[in-house]
């Protein structure tokens, strides 16, 4: 059970301790580093905040000397999706090509290289790998982020890349519950929809995330998709069937869920960014990603005040607040 203390201080510093913010720059904002010793606890890095290598591992030094058990994420899927390399492109193969070769002893090796790099760098978890099922072709957003059509080959591949990763003190971050790779539309503009029944979510999206946690993923990143057959009302990030009763309670996961973007129109243009920042954590994120538009300090002020403005009017209980970051500091003492 966990122990409250009722005080405004520890309220504010469990708001801010769920909160993973990007900013602008490549040295460490005065008001990022102001903010770690009032207790926020993850900043996330962008392609904006990257130069070198080393530029990287200063600017991590510069966060870690006001908190030195700071979780420092970014989106480095390698492939298509990189931030340490966004200026040339990936020199590591993407999931895509991964799962053409389908040698999970090669993938379990580029993933713990790739860790390697990020641990250089300062970096101790990565919002990656992508666990979807490329079923839809037309999928604007997943395509070669995906290991591929089949079910059993994403899955093989997913526990490979969380154990490579993990083995170099990198959290890994499995996504997009429930499955993204049924979609034809891009939740960074909409609401994607996915319409089959429970039985083929069940046998065709979730076994990669069931070999991931059986592989020991430290976090699950949620989807803004809406499933009608698993919660006809909200999508995955907002919806306490999907992220507590199918994730928690069914699958038995106990790690981090971090949420996507919530600066993406799915959500944001919806239900708003600040009230879609309490619901999540409602229905069971622990971890909000936020900051790859909107990284400026007013944006984490107004979550944080959002998130307490809550727990004080009972819209968000304050036990579920205190859980969601207890399991933020959890992964920082992991990594």
């Amino acid at each position: 059970m966990t122990t409250l203390a009722t005080g405004p201080d520890t309220l504010t510093r469990d708001a801010l301790a769920v909160l993973q913010p990007g900013f602008d720059g490549t040295t460490a904002p005065d008001w990022v580093r102001r903010r770690l010793g009032e207790g926020l606890a993850s900043v996330a890095l962008f392609g904006r905040n990257v130069v070198t290598e080393d530029q990287v591992a200063a600017l991590t030094a510069q966060l870690r000397a006001e908190r030195d058990d700071l979780l420092v994420a970014i989106d480095e899927e390698s492939g298509d999706v990189t931030r340490l390399d966004v200026r040339t492109g990936s020199s590591f193969p993407g999931n895509h090509a991964l799962g053409a070769v389908d040698d999970p002893g090669l993938t379990r090796a580029v993933s713990r290289e790739l860790g390697r790099r990020l641990a250089a760098c300062g970096v101790n978890f990565d919002w990656a790998p992508s666990a979807d099922v490329n079923a839809n072709p037309d999928n604007p957003v997943i395509g070669v982020r995906s290991f591929g059509a089949s079910t059993d080959l994403v899955a093989r591949h997913t526990a490979a890349w969380v154990e490579g990763l993990q083995s170099t003190g990198v959290a890994a971050c499995t996504k997009h519950f429930p499955g993204h790779g049924d979609t034809n539309v891009d939740s960074h503009h909409a609401v994607p929809r996915i319409d089959v029944d429970a039985d083929t979510l069940y046998a065709r999206e979730l076994p990669p995330f069931r070999a991931a946690i059986a592989a020991g993923t430290r976090a699950i990143m949620s989807a803004h998709i809406l499933v009608p057959a698993l919660d006809p009302d909200r999508p995955g990030t907002l919806s306490r069937r999907i992220l507590t009763e199918l994730l928690r309670d069914e699958l038995g996961y106990q790690g981090l869920i971090v949420t996507d973007g919530m600066e993406m129109r799915a959500i944001s243009g919806t239900y708003g960014l600040e009230h879609g920042v309490v619901l999540a954590i409602a229905a069971g994120a622990d971890a909000i990603c936020v900051g790859g538009g909107l990284c400026d300090e007013g944006t984490v002020l107004g979550l944080r005040d959002a998130l307490v403005a809550a727990v004080r009017s009972g819209e968000l209980p304050e036990e579920r607040l205190a859980d969601a970051a207890a399991r933020v500091r959890d992964l920082a003492r992991w990594t």
